[in-house]
C-alpha cells in the first residue's frame, strides 16, 4: 500500500466545486496581516494561530522549532473556532466554513473505499464511531521563503507523520514536500512529492496504521525550507475523541499478531500533541 496517494478532487464540473485557488489566496491573505493582528487569534483549544517556531514535529532535533506559521479551524458544531473580524477579511469564514463541509464529505467517501479495501462493510468506520463527531481539522500553513542565514539546518516541517486516519492536502505547486516510505530504515531516504492540478495528496494517519496492523503505513514525511513562500492547506481527520482504536481482525493471525495496543484516539491525539509543542 503506497504511503501518499492522489485521490481526485470532488467534481470539478460541479458549479459549487472545490477551488483550492480560492482557499489558497484566503489563506495567504490571513498571513498577511500584520503580526499583532494574527496574534489576537493565538491558538486556544487547539485553534487558531501558532506562530513561527511555535512547534517542533521531529522531537528528536536538538534545534528551534519548525519554520512555518499556521492557523486551525476545528469541528464547527462546538463554538470553539476563532475567527478574523469581517471588516478585516470579508467571506473569509464563510469560505473556511464551506470548505470544511466539503473536505469532511470527501474524506467520509474516502474511507468508505479504504473500508472496502479491507473487505469490510463500506460503513464500517461510522459503525466503530469514528465518523460520529469526527474531530477534523483543516490547518492553513504559510512556509515563508528562506529565511535561515545561519547554518543550522531548519526544516518548513521537521520529519513527522500524521495522527488521524487520514489527511487531505491541497499546495500552491511550490516544491518542498518529501515522504520516507521505509520508515524505519536508516539511512532515511526522501522522495519529492510533486503537485498535481485538480488532486489531494492523500497521506494515511497513524490511527489507520493501528487499525490495519500496518497494512496501510502512516506516511512519514517533512517540508524542505522553500526559497520562496510556500501556501499549503491540510485537512486532518481523526475519529471521534471516545473512538477505541485496535487492530482489525482481519489484519492480524498468529503469525502476525497486533503491533500496537488498543487505544482511545482523544489519548493519542493528546500525547501527540504535548509532545509537539514540548508541553
Amino acid at each position: 500500500m503506497p504511503d501518499a496517494l492522489q485521490f481526485p478532487i470532488i467534481d470539478l464540473s460541479s458549479p459549487d466545486r472545490f477551488s483550492i485557488a480560492n482557499l489558497i489566496r484566503q489563506s495567504s491573505n490571513f498571513f498577511s496581516l500584520p503580526i499583532e493582528e494574527k496574534m489576537k487569534l493565538v491558538t486556544k483549544n487547539h485553534r487558531g494561530y501558532t506562530a513561527l517556531h511555535a512547534e517542533k514535529l521531529d522531537t528528536t532535533l536538538t534545534t528551534r522549532g519548525d519554520s512555518k506559521e499556521s492557523f486551525y479551524i476545528g469541528p464547527l458544531t462546538d463554538d470553539l473556532n476563532q475567527w478574523p473580524l469581517e471588516e478585516d477579511l470579508p467571506s473569509w469564514r464563510c469560505t473556511m466554513e464551506t470548505n470544511h463541509q466539503k473536505l469532511l464529505s470527501a474524506v467520509t467517501k474516502l474511507l468508505s473505499l479504504i473500508a472496502l479495501s479491507l473487505k469490510l462493510e463500506e460503513d464500517f468506520f461510522e459503525k466503530v464511531g469514528a465518523l460520529i463527531e469526527p474531530l477534523a481539522f483543516i490547518r492553513l500553513l504559510h512556509y515563508p521563503g528562506d529565511l535561515n542565514s545561519s547554518s543550522e539546518e531548519i526544516f518548513g516541517a521537521s520529519a513527522h507523520s500524521d495522527y488521524g486516519m487520514v489527511t487531505l492536502l491541497v499546495t500552491d505547486g511550490v516544491p518542498g514536500l518529501q515522504i520516507c516510505r521505509e520508515k524505519s530504515k536508516q539511512p532515511r531516504v526522501w522522495e519529492d512529492v510533486p503537485s498535481m492540478s485538480g488532486a489531494f495528496i492523500v497521506n494515511i494517519g497513524d490511527m489507520m496504521e493501528g487499525w490495519t496492523n500496518g497494512l496501510f503505513r502512516s506516511t512519514l514525511h517533512r517540508v524542505l525550507q522553500p526559497r520562496q513562500d510556500r501556501y499549503s492547506v491540510a485537512f486532518f481527520t481523526n475519529p471521534s475523541k471516545d473512538c477505541i482504536v485496535e487492530c482489525l481482525e482481519s489484519c492480524c493471525t498468529e503469525s502476525c499478531p497486533p503491533r500496537f495496543p488498543p487505544i482511545k484516539a482523544i489519548d493519542y491525539l493528546e500525547e501527540r500533541v504535548r509532545l509537539t509543542y514540548g508541553l
